[in-house]
């Protein structure tokens, strides 16, 4: 069962997973950060694999922040603007 964050307006909750990987980019993001998915796993014990899948449900979703893929070099780069 996902449980919502109050603030949310997202259209489709969030797993566990999920919420840990939006908090850790609300808590890291400046105006406009990338963050490579191998970095944020390591950071949450979670494999790079795991955070680009789950990545694609926070990109898709409707948050205070908003998510872009914007590369691929050793690791999926992710651009979020807060």
């Amino acid at each position: 069962m996902s449980v919502r964050t109050v603030g949310d307006n997202e259209t489709q909750p969030l797993s566990k997973k999920q919420r840990r990987i939006l908090e850790y980019l609300r808590g890291n993001a400046d105006d406009q950060t990338y963050f490579k998915s191998r970095l944020i796993g390591e950071e949450l014990d979670l494999s790079a694999k795991e955070v680009g899948t789950n990545m694609t449900a926070i990109a898709e979703g409707n948050f205070d922040i908003s998510v872009e893929k914007w590369g691929y070099s050793s690791s999926t780069t992710w651009m979020v603007d807060a």
